[in-house]
């Protein structure tokens, strides 16, 4: 697995952050980041496999969705316990997805954050594309991990 220098991108131009409430007490970011990414809904797989298929067309990088040095297709780029950050940086865009779990004694939270540098053209085009399908499949794939799930932020 290479590792990025900076794990968080300096400077990003695009961002959204969605959290719920966990529903068990313990997990920590890793875990929680591969029970979120591993075993997305059908129609989420589906969307990804199309993803891939028409990204390949521009050189793009792919994601794939299997185990690993990895979570969900998306390299891990560093972890601990209440963190875990991932994503890659391609010639269009840099992107991360940042898995934060904070344990309370009462209820703890998740949230994922994603940030995006579009480089661009090809960056701000991908994702007026990708943003409308992105900001529905978050908190899908967030159910399995948590209840209570709201948008926190969006600058994009």
């Amino acid at each position: 697995m290479k590792l990025l220098s900076e794990p968080l991108p300096f400077s990003f131009n695009w961002a959204d952050r969605f959290e719920g409430t966990l529903q068990e007490k313990g997990l920590t970011s890793l875990t929680a980041a591969r029970l979120i990414l591993e075993n997305p809904p059908a129609w989420v797989s589906f969307l990804m496999r199309l993803r891939n298929g028409v990204v390949r067309w521009f050189g793009l990088k792919t994601v794939q969705l299997s185990a690993g040095e990895s979570a969900g297709g998306f390299p891990i780029i560093a972890s601990t316990a209440d963190r875990t950050v991932m994503g890659f940086d391609d010639h269009h865009l840099d992107f991360r997805i940042v898995i934060d779990v904070e344990a309370h004694d009462s209820d703890p939270t998740i949230s994922v954050t994603t940030l995006v540098n579009r480089k661009n053209w090809l960056g701000w085009v991908y994702m007026m594309f990708v943003a409308p399908v992105h900001r529905r499949i978050v908190p899908a794939t967030l159910k399995k991990v948590s209840r209570g799930i709201h948008k926190v932020a969006v600058n994009g």
